[in-house]
């Protein structure tokens, strides 16, 4: 006696992926993920389990593929580690940088203009160290040039 296939039904269209059929609803997950993020860990995850969900059972994705797309989970993951270490490596130096200005002579624009002072104080903000010259609060970034207490350059 013949074996009739099972038929496969799902409620959105699919179009054919790496692994078998995927269908627009796991798509959009990546779509929806923000673009200047990139995508998640957890978009990710949601991704993979979707394409699992709704691959084609005529045509299941292989062991290799699903092994490949765990790999690159896992270096999603640690790609995102790195890069939040990194990121708290860079305001440790920053917030370094700033208070060891204290006492020196700087030149910074402010506006469109440039100016000179002393820094007196450095105060470490949320949106990134800022220096405090005549009373002033000036961004980081806005420095220029710095020259020791003597007035020679560092």
């Amino acid at each position: 006696m013949p074996v009739q296939p099972v038929p496969y039904t799902q409620s959105t269209p699919s179009t054919s992926g790496p692994m078998g059929s995927v269908s627009t609803a796991a798509k959009g997950a990546s779509s929806q993920v923000g673009s200047s993020t990139g995508m998640g860990s957890d978009a990710f995850l949601k991704l993979l389990v979707a394409q699992l969900k709704y691959q084609d059972p005529t045509n299941p994705a292989s062991g290799t593929e699903f092994l490949a797309q765990t790999a690159q989970f896992t270096m999603v993951e640690k790609l995102t580690a790195l890069a939040s270490s990194n990121a708290d490596v860079l305001a440790s130096q920053r917030a370094l940088q700033a208070g060891s200005l204290v006492g020196s002579q700087v030149t910074y624009t402010d506006g469109s203009a440039t100016k000179s002072g002393t820094v007196s104080a450095a105060k470490l903000l949320a949106t990134g160290p800022v220096l405090v010259i005549d009373g002033k609060e000036i961004p980081l970034s806005s420095v220029t040039e710095i020259s020791t207490p003597d007035g020679s350059k560092a």
